[in-house]
């Protein structure tokens, strides 16, 4: 074991259990669960379940996660460097890949896995073709009933409303001590592209409809039409029907079509071998001259040059987002110089509400796991 790993325990067994392939949210009752869970601790001979967070970045996955179980010290939880994961994955029964790479040979390395999954939904660094061959199964946490996908919309917002009010110049004028500048301008009134309607973007739409916004939307799945509805009026719905959340929907072609519609195109996609650099040269230059471009999903999913140059054009109106194509971002990265561009450190789900929900979740699967019990309260790509 490498120094660098931080251990909890030593006493290790391979515990067997059934899995649930469907999606399912059932938290299991502290009263309860952990009760049984203990008994069948005792007839274990002090085996140990390991549960290994991989890399440095976002530490309160971990934290969290350790101070929910520690009533339960037949759960190993330990983190370890990206560079000393491949030297002591094979003694680890689960693993939370969080933004590592685990690659075929990393994973053929994993002779104990059970189950690789993320500490929320992004799991484009995964081999899954290989742990679907080495028996491994892989599972993201689904945002919508953790709070993940509430706080990445507030971020959305959050964003969009800086580059409107002209985040960095206000600092400009307090620091030069000029009162009543700059100009801003509000959402009230936009055209709002959300591109992704998966849970995020199914969130978003709900905060938004408040300031009064005309939102247009884009899924794989849908076929694009135009909604008759009374949606237009900017105000909330009496229900949760996502589809009379938006104005206009429609599916992958309609991209470009809503784009040169909005004044800001929100950008919730998952990345993959399809929308990877999807905002490139084509799809900016299909954007309203000045409409601001906002991402919370991956950095990948935009072309870097393509940014750059728009920006540098003035096409392109404003830049605010949470990930980039890079992290840690350069700090001294040219995009950072533009009055207009806001880049947060990968935060939006990073909030208390969402990690402390998520490492409930992580520990629940850990203790269902070291019981032999079906896994539930995940979602399984294999």
């Amino acid at each position: 074991m490498s120094q660098s790993c931080h251990m909890t325990a030593m006493v290790v067994c391979k515990p067997a259990f059934g899995i649930v392939s469907k999606v399912a949210f059932q938290f299991f009752s502290s009263a309860v669960f952990p009760r049984k869970i203990e008994k069948m601790v005792k007839d274990s001979n002090g085996c140990i379940t390991r549960l290994l967070f991989c890399g440095p970045n976002f530490p309160a996955s971990n934290k969290y996660t350790r101070e929910y179980l520690q009533n339960y010290p037949f759960i190993q939880v330990d983190d370890s460097s990206f560079e000393d994961v491949p030297d002591v994955i094979a003694d680890y029964d689960m693993c939370i890949v969080k933004s590592m790479r685990l690659d075929s040979n990393i994973i053929s390395r994993a002779n104990k896995m059970k189950l690789i999954m993320q500490f929320g939904v992004g799991l484009e660094g995964v081999d899954i073709n290989a742990a679907t061959k080495c028996g491994i199964k892989v599972a993201r946490i689904a945002s919508g009933e953790t709070g993940n996908a509430a706080s990445c919309a507030e971020m959305a917002i959050y964003l969009m409303l800086g580059l409107l009010r002209k985040q960095k110049e206000m600092q400009i004028s307090l620091k030069q001590k000029i009162v009543g500048e700059p100009i801003g301008d509000t959402l009230f009134g936009k055209t709002v592209f959300i591109m992704g309607f998966g849970n995020i973007g199914i969130d978003l739409a709900k905060r938004l409809r408040p300031f009064g916004v005309r939102i247009l939307a884009t899924k794989r799945s849908w076929a694009s039409q135009s909604l008759n509805s009374s949606q237009s009026n900017g105000f909330p719905t009496p229900n949760d029907n996502a589809d009379e959340l938006v104005d206009e929907k429609g599916g992958h072609e309609a991209i470009y079509d809503f784009a040169s519609s909005a004044d800001i195109v929100v950008c919730c996609l998952r990345l993959n071998s399809e929308t990877a650099a999807i905002i490139d040269k084509k799809f900016i230059s299909s954007m309203r001259k000045g409409g601001l471009l906002i991402n919370i999903a991956r950095g990948g999913l935009m072309d870097y040059e393509a940014v750059a140059y728009h920006l540098e054009s003035g096409h392109l109106g404003g830049l605010g987002t949470d990930v980039t194509w890079t992290e840690p971002f350069n700090p001294d990265d040219q995009i950072l110089k533009f009055q207009n561009v806001i880049v947060t450190p990968h935060v939006a789900g990073v909030t208390e509400h969402s990690y402390r929900s998520m490492a409930k979740v992580v520990g629940d699967i850990a203790l269902q796991l070291h019981a032999g019990a079906p896994l539930t309260g995940l979602e399984f790509v294999n």
